[in-house]
């Protein structure tokens, strides 16, 4: 994690797809940019890697690498084109402050499709729950991309290049892939795409119940049963319980609804069921008809 200093702390924008490049201070982000504000969840690529079987390369996540939070900050979208983003721009690079911990490890670059950079949801961050980014979340400044996983959301965000040609990194080209017929695409990403080959992007729809024992366990009538859900920002229709393994299905009530990108709170009441052991299992689907699979989707190659 860098230690960057806000007083020196500079953006650099250029590339070939601009007109003129852009040298701009957190003051100048803060000042001279209208302010946007999201709340969205942030969810690494490889959450729930730990539950393969067998493992997969890469950190052994569970359940929880991920996180909800309400960004701050001004559009990239207003940023590229005070440097005069050019027609022929196809895809947006991202790199940051940050250092690989061994030498051997290629730099950390990421890119993303034009639209996708454009979408007035995509920011250039500085603030998060109110207050300044901290550290160990992109201090002073990171990428906030509501609907796709964390792997686009540099940290220590520091410089932006605009390219006519798609980004080669090893982070794009090789790592973060999937078959493109295992992946439940909406947003895609063409100019990335390579046979079957296509690159992580949006979140799947998901949930979680949340309201369990430190073992797991759920007591009838005495835990709550209560949980979370989301999506890539496509908006959750329902969430739905079973006691029977999926045999069956009941519509659970739906909380607050803070936006389309941020995790939606959900609960269902107890039904009436003969003594015994149960697994609880949960559900969610979105208003695009995506339902949550039922077991896990590898992600060869995506360390």
């Amino acid at each position: 994690i860098p230690s960057v200093s806000a007083d020196d702390y500079r953006l650099e924008i250029a590339g070939a797809a601009l007109e003129r490049p852009l040298s701009l201070s957190l003051q100048d982000l803060r000042r001279d940019f209208a302010l946007a504000e999201v709340v969205a969840v942030c969810q690494c690529s490889g959450n729930r890697r730990g539950l393969f079987e067998p493992p997969v390369v890469g950190l052994q996540w569970g359940h929880g690498a991920m996180g909800n939070a309400r960004w701050r900050g001004v559009r990239l979208a207003d940023v590229l084109a005070r440097a005069g983003l050019k027609s022929t721009a196809l895809e947006i690079a991202f790199d940051a402050v940050d250092a690989p911990p061994l030498d051997a490890t290629p730099d950390f670059i990421k890119s993303l499709p034009i639209g996708k950079a454009l979408h007035p949801d995509t920011l250039i961050a500085f603030e998060m729950n109110g207050a300044p980014l901290p550290e160990p979340n992109g201090f002073p400044v990171r990428l906030v991309v509501p609907g796709w996983t964390a792997t686009y959301w540099i940290k220590h965000l520091n410089k932006i290049t605009a390219l006519e040609s798609p980004e080669k990194s090893f982070w794009m080209s090789t790592a973060y892939r999937m078959p493109r017929s295992t992946f439940p695409l909406v947003s895609r990403f063409p100019s990335q795409e390579s046979g079957e080959r296509t690159p992580v992007t949006e979140i799947a729809v998901n949930s979680l119940i949340t309201s369990m024992e430190a073992d797991g366990a759920l007591i009838a009538g005495r835990s709550e049963l209560r949980g979370i859900a989301w999506d890539s920002g496509l908006g959750i229709d329902r969430v739905e319980v079973s006691f029977d393994q999926g045999l069956t299905w009941r519509r659970c009530e739906l909380g607050e609804n803070l936006g389309p990108y941020s995790f939606r709170p959900w609960r269902a009441d107890w039904p009436a069921l003969p003594p015994g052991q149960y697994e609880v299992w949960a559900r969610a689907a979105n208003r695009a008809g995506q339902v949550q699979v039922e077991k896990p989707v590898r992600s060869a190659g995506a360390p």
